[in-house]
């Protein structure tokens, strides 16, 4: 049986968690607090080692299965999209400050959705913008209102 690039990686995350976990119980506890210096950290540990682990079985099933099904062909490798998305998103991070958040992002997520998957009908096209709409409207209340992250205003709108 094989274990591809995110087996090896989940194989040494879960070692680093669970040298770290060992280690984290042998933190001195204060006579005190209930609570000592090692919980937190054990918490965190023990979720990153059982994560680690699915990460280990999920390669190797997927290895499993891609083995059975060596005969289908694999589709192409679209290289020139990557460079797309890479465009875009710095195109993004060089209008933000000029435009501002909402804006830039409106933008942004439009772009990338139609670069994604090029909209055919007016109907995708309305979705399209929708999506990129409510996207921007949404995480703008969440940051700006809600969690009052001042995100930023376009130089060029003031927006």
């Amino acid at each position: 049986m094989s274990i591809g690039r995110d087996g090896v990686t989940g194989l040494i995350l879960l070692a680093i968690s669970l040298f770290l976990l060992f280690k984290s119980f042998q933190l001195p506890s204060l006579p005190i607090v209930p609570v000592g210096p090692g919980f937190y950290p054990a918490i965190v540990l023990s979720f990153m080692a059982a994560g680690s682990a699915l990460l280990v079985l999920q390669d190797l099933m997927k290895h499993r299965q891609a083995a059975a099904a060596a005969a289908a062909d694999t589709p192409p490798r679209n290289y020139r999209l990557v460079v797309i998305a890479f465009a875009i998103v710095g195109a993004y991070v060089v209008l933000l400050p000029l435009l501002g958040f909402r804006l830039a992002t409106l933008l942004f997520v439009g772009a990338l959705q139609a670069a994604l998957g090029r909209p055919r009908t007016a109907r995708q096209w309305t979705v399209l913008a929708a999506i990129a709409l409510g996207t921007t409207i949404l995480s703008y209340f969440i940051f700006e209102r809600y969690l009052l992250v001042l995100l930023p205003r376009g130089a060029w709108t003031g927006f």
